[in-house]
């Protein structure tokens, strides 16, 4: 075994305990159930959402500012309106929402979700607001083809992935090959492409995007489906009996007024309508612009983490403190071999079930703490391709180690790894799309909103490419106009 292999097994033991410890639920007595009260001192209620699911959530652009609407939308509203609290709406992934609420990121889900039994052993659910069959979204033009689920043998059937539509797919759907993403316009864009047969999803929503996209049809998938789990309910954590109660008493409201139908969904299908008709990205061109402010930032803050620590993880590992350079040593292995997104998750989850870290803070600490590792090598690199020569001649002429690494050592070194450090840079501002997951608003999020609104995928997705190539050529030129410049300094 290597010398420091116990000390990598170690470290990556600790952080997987310290991710276990921070998403075992913590079940509440019903006789020191606070939930209620809790959300009600705060004055407000945080909601779980993954607004890319229309008519229930999504995104629209209401005089030019971004807005989260829906019927799920409206239901949060009531339900914090009954609570006498504000709501406040924490957008992410769909797969990621049940670590939210473990972790006590959010309050509860209202996302569309369905009460199954696996769910049920992580989370209680309230009453059923909302009974919907599954349908299969398919091309107009093959409507001819496919009549229901079981006309999809030997076909590729997507949905969303950790969706009731996804299990289904794979249980009932035995000769079909399940395709699963995480975002509806990913799939309906790749059923245009001809990639996938067809898409599963909540009649409400497939009949939404057959109605506002004159190429695809919605079919009934004739799926067999359980009284409660064909439903959608609200998530809420373990043992808020006080919080469920209250909850239930306003969804008892809703569906006595039947607001529902009245008023909820008609309001969701007015803001699709009006999003689908915008033939125009110019619209919605303050959305890119936020998306490109997130992304340069986080970007800029992430570089000065990474150079920093990078740095520091160099000098250490080419130090003569044992322990500090193991350490250093297990740091830098563990984090490359990790990816960038479980580690994004692990801050943001985690760590910050610990201490309440902002979903931008943890994007931005964790691809600054991934990019120093990297950072680490091309500056250990770098200073160790220095010729000794330079160091014995420079000590020889009474200079202190401090003074030789700082005037010889270091200059040349900077020098030599300037187009390593540049391309870490720009491959830096690539992955901060990986912060999207945990709903930061970078470029990746903003692009999928649009697709949402609009219900076109490819246009969106051509216009965050010009975008991240503009700032990437832009550090490119910059990075160049710098390296000529401390080549002609070094010459000189």
């Amino acid at each position: 075994m290597h010398k420091h292999t116990w000390l990598y097994l170690l470290f990556a033991s600790l952080l997987v305990w310290l991710l276990a410890a921070a998403a075992q639920p913590q079940p509440v007595q019903a006789a020191t159930d606070d939930s209620l009260t809790r959300i009600q001192q705060k004055g407000t209620l945080v909601i779980g959402n993954s607004p890319n699911y229309p008519p229930y959530e999504f995104t629209t652009n209401v005089n030019g500012k971004e807005q989260v609407v829906g019927m799920d939308i409206e239901i949060g509203k009531q339900i914090a309106k009954d609570l006498g609290v504000k709501l406040v709406v924490k957008r992410m992934d769909f797969d990621s929402l049940l670590v939210a609420l473990e972790t006590g990121k959010v309050d509860m889900i209202l996302s569309g979700f369905s009460p199954t039994a696996e769910r049920k052993q992580h989370v209680d659910f309230s009453n059923t607001y909302y009974t919907s069959k599954q349908d299969i979204i398919i091309l107009k033009t093959d409507k001819g083809l496919y009549s229901d689920r079981k006309s999809f043998n030997d076909k590729k059937v997507g949905a969303v992935v950790g969706s009731i539509a996804y299990n289904l797919v794979k249980q009932q759907m035995p000769g079909a090959k399940v395709v699963g993403m995480q975002n509806a316009s990913d799939l309906v864009l790749a059923l245009k492409a001809h990639k996938i047969d067809g898409i599963v999803k909540d009649s409400a929503s497939a009949v939404a995007y057959a109605n506002s996209d004159p190429t695809l049809a919605a079919i009934d998938g004739k799926f067999t489906v359980s009284g409660a789990e064909s439903g959608n309910a609200i998530a809420l954590p373990k043992g808020s009996y006080a919080l469920q109660a209250a909850v239930n008493k306003s969804i008892a409201k809703i569906k006595r007024k039947d607001q529902i139908n009245k008023q909820f969904l008609p309001a969701a299908s007015k803001y699709i309508s009006t999003g689908a008709k915008t033939h125009t990205m110019w619209h919605y061109w303050t959305y890119f612009a936020k998306g490109v402010e997130y992304t340069v930032g986080i970007s800029l803050v992430a570089v000065i983490i990474g150079v920093l620590l990078g740095s520091g993880l160099a000098f250490v590992r080419l130090g003569k403190i044992t322990w500090l350079k193991k350490l250093a040593n297990a740091y830098v292995t563990f984090v490359r071999g990790t990816p960038l997104m479980v580690q994004v998750m692990f801050i943001y989850f985690g760590i910050g079930t610990f201490y309440n870290v902002s979903a931008v803070v943890a994007g931005t600490l964790a691809v600054g703490l991934n990019s120093a590792a990297y950072v680490s090598e091309v500056f250990r690199g770098g200073i160790q391709a220095i010729a000794k020569g330079q160091t014995e001649a420079a000590r020889s002429l009474g200079l202190s180690q401090r003074d030789t690494m700082r005037y010889v050592v270091f200059p040349q070194a900077l020098t030599d790894i300037w187009p390593a450090l540049g391309n870490e840079f720009i491959s830096l501002i690539k992955e901060t799309s990986i912060v999207s997951i945990i709903g930061v608003a970078d470029l990746i999020y903003q692009m999928r909103i649009v697709q949402a609104d609009t219900y076109r995928g490819v246009l969106p997705i051509a216009i965050a490419m010009v975008l991240y190539f503009i700032m990437t050529y832009s550090l490119t030129k910059l990075l160049a106009f710098l390296e000529k410049k401390m080549h002609h300094e070094v010459t000189v």
